[in-house]
This record gives C-alpha cells, structure tokens and sequence, in this order.
C-alpha cells in the first residue's frame, strides 16, 4: 500500500531520511525532527498502517510494514535512504534492515530491542474499547474520559491527537482491531535471516527501561555493525524529552566518515 506521507525537501542531491513512529503514533509527531533534520535531509515521515491517515487493513506484521516502506521509496523513486524508527516504528526499521538491507544505508532504533515486551498497552485498548468518542463534544470532553485511565497529561495529548472531528462527533484515527489483532506479534521477540551487517545506531533514553545491558548484549549478537547512545534525562519518549541530544546524535552517526560534524 501507498503510505500517507509528508516529504520535508532540502534538495535533490541530499540523502534521504525516513521515520517511522510507534504504536499509536502518526506522522505530525515527527514535525519538528523532521524540520530540524531537513536542513541536512530529505526527511520523510509516514502514517505506518491502519495508523494515521494511511490505509486500513487487517493484515498487519513487520513483513508488511518493511514492504510498505519499499513501495514508498520506489513511488517516491529513492533508491536507498537512511532509516529512524522510535518503538513499534524501530521494530518495523529492524525488520526492513533484516529483508531490504540494499535499499538500506544507515539504520537508527530508537529505546526499543527486538526481544519479547510485556503487555503494556492493554489498559489503551480497553479505554478505546469503552469511551464513546462519537458522544464527546469537545477534545476536553475526550481528555476528561480518557484522564479516568491515564493521569498523565503528556500521555492523553499523545493518544487524543488520534482523534478527528466527524459529522457524528470524535472519531479514532487508527484501526483499533487490526492494532489489537496484531500487538501480540508486535510485542513478541523478531527472528532475523541473517546476521544485519548494515551500520546501526541503537538509541536509548537512560530513564528508560526499553534497552538494557544485557539487551545490548543481545542486540550485537543480531546487528554486527552497531553502536549505542544513551540520551541522558530521557525516558521512552527521548526525541520528545530531549530532542536536542536526539537530534545531535543522529547528525554524528549520519554524517559520513571524516567530515567535520555540521550544525
């Protein structure tokens, strides 16, 4: 399927940069990276599917998402690019370094290993589930349903940016059943072909519990050719909380061997 995408152009010798967002996210999440990174890339961020403005279906694996992404590449005519993926996103990036390392020039993971991850969502699907959306008159109304679950407010703008105003109220973004269908799979460990000789950069936020010691341990066994950065003060969301850090991290990993680090 053709992806729902947003280009942020600096010309057409730079090199390409695509980001793929996590479980529940969207493009416009990216907006301000993007920005920022444009100056010295092509960036693209997408809506993954059944997220966003892409496609709805209810097929859903990391498979399908790393074709996704060649499909958008060959539309868009690039043929090979860097890749960002936070989260689910990161997951989907690893696989499309496992099937598609040709089309592949530099992968960034951002606070997520390919292992199995409890079940932490469980409590979203529920709320999605049980609130009427379409009975909400007004985003505050949506944020005080939603508050009954989740007190944090970071959290509920996040989730609430998945909702758009219908004729019939508030409506969900995502497909809620397809996402919940696929989430055992999502949150299992990945099985990988081969060794991934592509040069990688896992990120971690330091507060953050996604990327252990021994995670990375485990995750040189799989991608021979990787480093990692811990992004101090920073939790899950770490190009959120610290998207200073995050941005200069990618920028030296990016920039090729022996240039002189751009600002």
């Amino acid at each position: 399927m053709l992806l729902n995408h947003k280009i942020y152009p600096r010309n057409h010798s730079a090199e390409y940069l695509f980001i793929l967002h996590g479980l529940f996210g969207m493009l416009d999440n990216w907006h301000n990276m993007a920005r920022k990174l444009s100056a010295h890339y092509n960036v693209v961020t997408v809506d993954l599917r059944n997220h966003g403005h892409s496609e709805h279906t209810s097929e859903m694996s990391f498979e399908l998402m790393a074709q996704d992404l060649v499909e958008l590449m060959d539309f868009l005519k690039v043929e090979y690019a860097h890749v960002l993926g936070h989260s689910m996103g990161g997951k989907v990036a690893m696989k499309f370094a496992d099937l598609f390392s040709n089309r592949l020039n530099k992968l960034i993971v951002a606070d997520i290993a390919p292992k199995k991850y409890p079940a932490g969502h469980t409590v979203y699907f529920d709320a999605f589930h049980s609130i009427d959306f379409a009975k909400c008159e007004t985003r505050k109304d949506a944020d005080a349903e939603l508050a009954v679950i989740e007190t944090n407010v970071g959290v509920r703008q996040f989730l609430l940016k998945n909702l758009e105003k219908t004729e019939n109220g508030y409506a969900l973004k995502f497909n809620l059943e397809a996402i919940k269908s696929f989430y055992p799979a999502m949150i299992d460990a990945m099985e990988f072909r081969a060794l991934v000789t592509t040069e990688s950069l896992f990120m971690y936020g330091e507060r953050s519990d996604y990327i252990t010691k021994n995670d990375q341990i485990n995750i040189a066994k799989i991608f021979a050719n990787v480093q990692f950065v811990g992004i101090p003060d920073a939790g899950h969301w770490l190009h959120a909380e610290q998207p200073g850090a995050f941005y200069d991290a990618i920028v030296v990993f990016l920039a090729p061997k022996g240039d002189l680090l751009f600002s």
